[in-house]
């Protein structure tokens, strides 16, 4: 486990918009209380709670990956209009100490769905 720092900052705001996740135009998920990870050097992440996402669309796969930062991450695949996402969301279930605001949250693949913030 690595702690965030000035080598590699890790922040967690609260997104103030509303943010709306679509895949083939089916809403995924639609939040006021998104949070947005920023890691690095790397582009924002929108982080959605569970509650916000049309669960009955995912599936969990077997995939795992490892954040040295994060923890150990899973993956579920979108159903949606009869295609299906193979592994467009990860999330943390049990994330490190120094993370614990994202557990609970779906984070989603800017390539496979499209993300938004919406008036």
């Amino acid at each position: 486990m690595k702690l965030p720092g000035p080598d590699h900052p890790i922040t967690i705001t609260p997104n103030a918009k509303r943010v709306r996740v679509t895949a083939d135009d089916v809403v995924i998920a639609e939040t006021t209380h998104a949070l947005t990870l920023k890691e690095a050097s790397y582009p924002a992440v929108q982080y959605v709670p569970r509650q916000d996402a049309h669960m009955e669309l995912l599936t969990r796969t077997e995939r795992t990956t490892h954040c040295p930062y994060k923890g150990d991450a899973s993956y579920f695949s979108i159903k949606a209009n009869g295609k299906t996402l193979d592994n467009a969301i990860w999330t943390y279930e049990e994330p490190f100490p120094a993370m614990t605001e994202i557990a609970g949250h779906l984070a989603f693949y800017p390539d496979k769905v499209k993300i938004e913030e919406v008036a």
